[in-house]
């Protein structure tokens, strides 16, 4: 919680502290006393919900961690000129205009993609991309040390600490990792989402080509 958020709590769980603290001690309640004490508990439970909406509005930025790898762009060039100005141009947005800090995409059994930082061990798929692509659901990991079998992601870069994963048809798996944990907002994954969603029809034409 943001330091100014918890003063505005203080002041709030004060202020109700009082309140009762008041109503307790005054021996004749009178209508305008009620309207006031009304009035003094409302205000004082406005400024504890203000101070727990400010700290989901602006949520403690982890530090940015210094990843393993090295800044590069690989593309496939056996793709057709389509598919790669597709995909270079969907990578590079996402790499500016979210947390993103690497980019892989893994498309019939190869590595089709990798931008941004860049492990330099091969990527192996295991247990996450296979959920990922079995339920057709995108899987975001906000802070992998909490999940069992990031080993396969951290093979890749290690102790990247937020994954999205996201499934390309049946046929391989969109991974784009962040530079911190919870880095990725609601809007960022739908925006990874649709973009992943137009790449997956051209791949799937051009596999059917």
């Amino acid at each position: 919680m943001p330091l100014l958020a918890r003063y505005i709590l203080a002041c709030g769980i004060i202020g109700l502290s009082l309140t009762v603290f008041n109503a307790y001690e005054q021996e004749l309640i009178s209508p305008g006393f009620e309207r006031a004490e009304v009035l003094s508990g409302i205000s004082s439970v406005c400024l504890m919900l203000v101070s727990f909406l400010w700290s989901e509005r602006n949520p403690a930025i982890s530090a940015v961690k210094s990843l393993e790898g090295k800044q590069g762009f690989e593309l496939c060039e056996s793709l057709n000129e389509d598919i790669r100005e597709e995909i270079a141009w969907g990578s590079k947005l996402i790499l500016t205009s979210t947390p993103a800090a690497t980019i892989l995409i893994y498309w019939n059994d190869k590595c089709i993609l990798r931008r941004g930082v860049m492990g330099s061990k091969k990527f192996v798929p295991g247990e996450i991309c296979k959920r990922a692509i079995n339920s057709g659901k995108m899987i975001s990991l906000v802070k992998t040390s909490l999940y069992p079998g990031k080993e396969e992601l951290y093979n890749y870069i290690d102790q990247i600490p937020s994954v999205i994963v996201s499934p390309i048809n049946k046929s391989g798996v969109l991974i784009i990792g962040g530079w911190t944990e919870r880095c990725f907002s609601k809007s960022d994954e739908m925006w990874i989402e649709g973009w992943k969603e137009r790449l997956c029809q051209k791949l799937l034409k051009y596999e059917n080509s």
